[in-house]
């Protein structure tokens, strides 16, 4: 297992064609899409279905779930959220915890992944496309059992290409808008998906209110949360990551906390860990 070291300059040249095309084709063709041929109910329910399922799929899963272990739930739902978090292309669940653990480990250090001191477009994806980081598998020994996640992790070029690009391209061609499920269902909501994600690495720790963390970046903000699916609440998650819940008040903007709760009213997820009141 590698140690932690520091992250080394290489640009990874299939990320930089990967959102080259997504820019591109989903962001300015997709405008062009519909404006020759119409949005139709299908391509616009298969569309807002991934965009859905996959965001989800990295608050839900691969943060709350399988990075900090804030509650627990079976294998069904397991397997669903490794399906479409593979869509997101954004690395194994395996990667993802390891390196958002190191992320928790050294906040704003040399060894943070997305170090907020280096600024804005580092941290949210120049990290990711410029730099070649080193992952120590070592702080996610209890992923290493799972077998599901290690499954994920081995063949994760498959489950990507099957949940992320196949799956939806199949669907498209069934309701007769091939191109429209590539331009939108596949570019556009991976374009989308990613930079939420990717805001909570730059603005979360940039924007906002610190208080319940003063030490650290990380910031609480009701416009990271509403571009997040909950995750702009940052400063209490730095605080408190084990907590399933990032907004704690009740009007707080937080669908991943709500939908964590659902699952455990169907006896879905259960163990679900809350900081007391009095910590906070």
């Amino acid at each position: 297992m590698p140690e932690y070291g520091l992250p080394k300059r290489k640009t990874k040249w299939a990320g930089v064609i990967l959102f080259a095309v997504l820019i591109v084709c989903g962001v300015f063709e997709t405008p062009v899409y519909i404006y020759q041929n119409g949005l139709s109910k299908a391509e616009l329910l298969l569309f807002l279905f991934y965009f859905f399922a996959t965001g989800m799929s990295i608050t839900v899963g691969y943060h709350r779930l399988f990075a900090h272990a804030t509650y627990k739930t079976n294998d069904f739902v397991r397997f669903l959220l490794l399906f479409f978090g593979a869509a997101t292309y954004e690395e194994s669940a395996l990667k993802w915890a390891s390196q958002h653990r190191q992320h928790h480990q050294f906040t704003d250090t040399e060894l943070d992944p997305h170090n907020s001191k280096r600024g804005f477009w580092y941290c949210h994806i120049g990290w990711i496309l410029f730099y070649k980081h080193c992952v120590n598998q070592n702080n996610v020994k209890d992923l290493l059992q799972n077998k599901l996640v290690m499954h994920q992790h081995k063949y994760y070029d498959f489950w990507a290409l099957t949940a992320g690009i196949l799956l939806p391209l199949a669907i498209g061609y069934g309701i007769g808008r091939p191109l429209g499920a590539f331009l939108m269902a596949v570019c556009l909501r991976m374009f989308l998906v990613m930079n939420a994600a990717f805001l909570i690495n730059s603005y979360a720790h940039m924007i906002g209110d610190n208080s319940y963390n003063e030490k650290e970046s990380a910031r609480d903000h009701w416009l990271g949360a509403l571009m997040t699916n909950g995750e702009g609440y940052h400063s209490f998650h730095h605080r408190f990551p084990n907590d399933y819940r990032n907004g704690i008040k009740w009007y707080h903007w937080d669908p991943t906390k709500w939908f964590i709760y659902t699952l455990s009213r169907f006896g879905m997820a259960w163990d679900l860990k809350r900081t007391p009141a009095g910590y906070f």
